[in-house]
């Protein structure tokens, strides 16, 4: 994959970044008393009361006189009420054990970029007038959903409190905006997604420690291109890396092609910490409420050196937090170009298609553990599974997927898939299941319901 010269020149432009930018006036800061929820003993919640400076109002008055600020260590949190917002030029540096923290009830993002447009029901417009050139480095990110179960009011990472963008939902957010970087941060205990990009080129997201994060790590909407993705690790109760060219419209600001991405260098969750530990490529076709429709493929993707990642999932798969059919792609969506190589799994792991594919690559591929019996790593086809909102209630079941729905595999290339300490190649019969469906006669008495869709593998 070729990566564009303004991706270089934004690489090179955020490694030249010094550490030493503005510093904050304390005088500007204010002080003020709230309550905060925390896990106390025997699974019961401890409320803790607070008085603490907010920091907004300093920051931002740092950004507006010299374009930068710089958050050093100390000993308590950098508390906020409300968005910092950085508009084009600017760079929020902080250090890696800076803790910044969003109070109670605040229900927004942390950080965003100044000119966030949403198109939640058109395609995005040629020009959108976009943010440039905006840095954030380092911090200890968190919202404060700690385990406790209102997550301290903060469960919207919202683009501001009132009248936020339909579809914002990030910690940190950046969207419509041409040449930004995001380094070095952890985000912790936070509900929204870690880093909600979208709208967007020209982009390099490196270092990202999920610290028992509740959603995906870095999410991608588009129209989004040449960008690279990297050094994504931690524990994530969602996608640690997540690339939505369509996606269910509450936490989509924009639709479109995603094209020219590098995901490198990502692994699922250490030993002893629970993650969901999956990668997300969706493609669709987005029905806008006039009835017109909005092709969103992906393509030109290389996704290399994965670790422990347990499954790439790369499917149809209509939106459940809705009524039935009301928000779901037109069709399976279509893959070009996609490539994946250098992935370790210490674990059983896979990769699973349901899309119109077009030039797959997977090679030097690493399976550590036995394969169990009828193992394949890469089924190609529809899914079917069966969502219980109520297991008593059968007329609340729901299919997660779109088993009705064929697609088609052309121009597979795969090589190098070994069994641990194994030094031939497996067979590309043992690598490749095509899936289909049959409808489950005795549904719902036993489960999935099935389907009638199937893979076409043309080889």
């Amino acid at each position: 994959m070729k990566v564009s010269l303004l991706v270089r020149s934004a690489l090179l432009f955020s490694a030249c970044l010094e550490l030493q930018s503005a510093p904050v006036d304390t005088a500007q800061t204010r002080v003020a008393t709230w309550t905060e929820s925390w896990p106390g003993a025997a699974a019961k919640t401890e409320t803790r009361a607070v008085k603490g400076e907010i920091w907004n109002e300093a920051i931002q008055a740092a950004l507006d006189k010299d374009n930068s600020v710089s958050l050093p260590k100390r000993d308590q949190p950098y508390y906020l009420d409300r968005p910092i917002v950085l508009k084009s030029g600017q760079k929020l540096i902080a250090a890696a054990d800076a803790e910044i923290r969003l109070i109670p009830g605040t229900n927004t993002c942390m950080v965003r970029n100044e000119h966030i447009v949403g198109f939640a029901d058109k395609p995005v417009p040629e020009d959108t007038k976009p943010d440039t050139n905006i840095t954030i480095e380092g911090g200890i990110w968190t919202t404060l959903a700690n385990g406790t179960k209102d997550y301290n009011g903060n469960q919207r990472g919202a683009s501001s409190r009132t009248q936020p963008v339909p579809g914002t939902h990030g910690v940190i957010l950046l969207h419509n905006v041409r040449q930004a970087s995001v380094r070095n941060v952890t985000v912790r205990d936070s509900r929204a997604f870690a880093v909600h990009l979208g709208n967007i080129r020209d982009f390099t997201v490196d270092g990202v420690t999920l610290d028992h994060h509740g959603r995906d790590g870095v999410h991608l909407d588009g129209p989004a291109s040449e960008g690279v993705i990297r050094n994504v690790s931690g524990d994530s109760h969602d996608d640690p890396v997540s690339l939505t060219a369509w996606d269910w419209k509450q936490y989509s600001v924009t639709f479109g092609p995603i094209h020219h991405i590098t995901i490198e260098h990502v692994s699922g969750a250490p030993a002893g910490k629970r993650g969901t530990d999956a990668i997300r490529l969706l493609p669709g076709i987005k029905r806008f409420s006039n009835g017109s429709t909005l092709e969103c493929p992906i393509h030109d993707i290389t996704m290399r050196d994965i670790t422990d990642i347990r499954d790439f999932k790369l499917y149809d798969q209509p939106n459940l937090e809705v009524a039935s059919g009301s928000d779901a792609s037109v069709g399976v969506g279509s893959l070009q170009n996609i490539v994946f190589e250098k992935l370790t799994f210490n674990r059983i792991g896979s990769i699973q298609i349901h899309a119109d594919t077009d030039r797959l690559t997977v090679r030097d591929v690493k399976l550590n553990f036995p394969l169990p019996a009828g193992y394949r790593l890469i089924e190609f086809g529809p899914r079917s599974a069966t969502y219980k909102s109520k297991a008593d209630d059968t007329t609340k079941w729901r299919e997660i997927f779109s088993p009705d729905l064929d697609c088609t595999l052309r121009n597979l290339s795969v090589a190098g898939v070994r069994i641990k300490d194994e030094s031939t190649e497996l067979p590309i019969e043992e690598v490749v299941r095509v899936i289909e469906q049959k409808p489950n006669a005795d549904y719902p008495k036993s489960t999935p319901k099935g389907g009638t869709g199937k893979g076409v593998w043309v080889r």
